[in-house]
């Protein structure tokens, strides 16, 4: 595997003024030739020289090169790998160096809506959102084809695994759910995606997801079983807190001494106060005008 080498080359500075000088150097000389040929005593030497200068200085040019904030160039020898410069500014270095711009600043990657099956075996839709960066210079410039592709393509098969990991909905308090465990379902998808990257030079800051539905071909059923799951749950709250109602208040009676109320009649109580908390509808009050027994 190819590492990452730093070199930053030469400050571009000093060598303007290298060039600076040959070019004055080849334009006197030139000159020199010149004045030379109008006296009658030509000195060809002079000019092979100033011809000389000037193609060293379009070769030294060659070297000079700009690096932009948050960028990398890729250094190449004859296809070798040489290193990566880093540093901002103008740099210099061997003009023979092929230059390859990377990025390093912070990309998002937001995949296409993808069709796979949960844990339960529903079929559902599922997007997710992935932040990153490249650390690895060297690694994302030859371990990899594309490593923009590479990408996009491990971080879709990063999605499809943990969308089978999980079912869409739990409908136990333990189970863990996509879309009721967010954070969780998240955290494990960046790993992975993670995972896939590291050889790429890639680093994962951030995976989301974006989009979770069901497949439309089950999106009417599965809300119909949401709602009844939610109206279940809602019934047995109200079911637990008016057995708890009932129960303080037989107990409350029985403490005070307000009445004495037989087994029958504890019955008949239990059930009409269950009637009266857990109907959909507010109860019509019957006033007993005779007796407790009648």
């Amino acid at each position: 595997m190819i590492r990452e080498r730093v070199r930053n080359g030469m400050s571009g500075l000093p060598m303007v003024a290298v060039v600076l000088a040959v070019v004055t150097a080849a334009v006197w000389m030139f000159v020199t030739f010149a004045r030379g040929a109008d006296d009658g005593e030509p000195r060809p030497l002079i000019l092979i020289a100033s011809f000389v200068l000037f193609i060293l200085a379009i070769f030294l040019i060659r070297g000079f090169f700009l690096i932009s904030p948050n960028e990398a160039k890729v250094l190449q020898l004859f296809g070798d790998y040489a290193g990566t410069a880093k540093d901002p500014g103008l740099r210099w270095a061997n003009p023979f160096l092929t230059r390859k711009k990377l990025s390093l600043r912070v990309r998002n990657f937001e995949g296409s809506k993808l069709k796979v099956n949960d844990a339960d075996g529903n079929p559902i839709e599922i997007a997710a959102v992935v932040v990153w960066r490249v650390v690895e210079t060297a690694e994302a410039m030859f371990e990899v084809d594309d490593y923009q592709n590479y990408v996009r393509v491990q971080s879709e098969a990063a999605l499809r695994n943990a969308a089978t990991s999980y079912p869409y909905d739990a409908h136990e308090e333990h189970v863990v759910s996509l879309r009721g465990n967010t954070a969780v379902v998240a955290e494990h998808l960046q790993k992975e995606v993670q995972q896939r990257l590291q050889k790429a030079g890639v680093e994962v800051i951030e995976a989301r997801i974006s989009h979770l539905a069901y497949a439309p071909e089950i999106a009417a059923a599965m809300l119909q079983r949401q709602q009844a799951g939610a109206i279940i749950a809602a019934r047995q709250r109200i079911v637990e807190g008016a057995v708890g109602m009932v129960e303080m208040a037989l107990a409350m009676l029985s403490h005070r001494g307000v009445v004495t109320l037989d087994e029958e009649r504890k019955a008949a109580m239990v059930s009409n106060l269950l009637v009266v908390l857990c109907g959909e509808r507010g109860a019509q009050p019957i006033v007993n005008t005779g007796t407790i027994h009648q």
